[in-house]
């Protein structure tokens, strides 16, 4: 066997040795800097420019219209005074001033 010089490398058994903490220590070091070199060269982005310019395969929808069907307020629910919101009468709360109000706005 041959052996290169280069390729040993000497050791010195009379320095001070590491405890797991300190190993531990460096570790997480290492870590931070790691993350802060790869956060350091993420790219911005733009998130409204980046959904202004997307666009879905296929999905020309100006010619669509929404269609909805509507059913009328029931007998048994109410129309809240404060938020506006149809609501069934279990959850009416009080009425002001002749008004009914809701548990959520109450």
């Amino acid at each position: 066997m041959h052996y290169l010089v280069e390729d040993m490398m000497a050791t010195d058994y009379d320095a001070p040795r590491k405890t797991d903490d300190e190993l531990a220590e460096d570790s997480l070091e290492e870590l931070k800097a790691q993350r802060a070199s790869k956060t350091s060269s993420s790219v911005d982005v733009d998130e409204v420019e980046l959904a202004e310019n997307l666009e879905l395969p296929g999905a020309d929808l100006s010619d669509e219209s929404l269609t909805v069907r509507v059913i009328p307020r029931q007998a048994d629910e109410f129309t809240c005074a404060k938020c506006f919101l149809v609501q069934h009468r279990s959850q009416l709360s009080r009425e002001i001033k002749g008004e009914p109000v809701c548990r959520d706005c109450d």
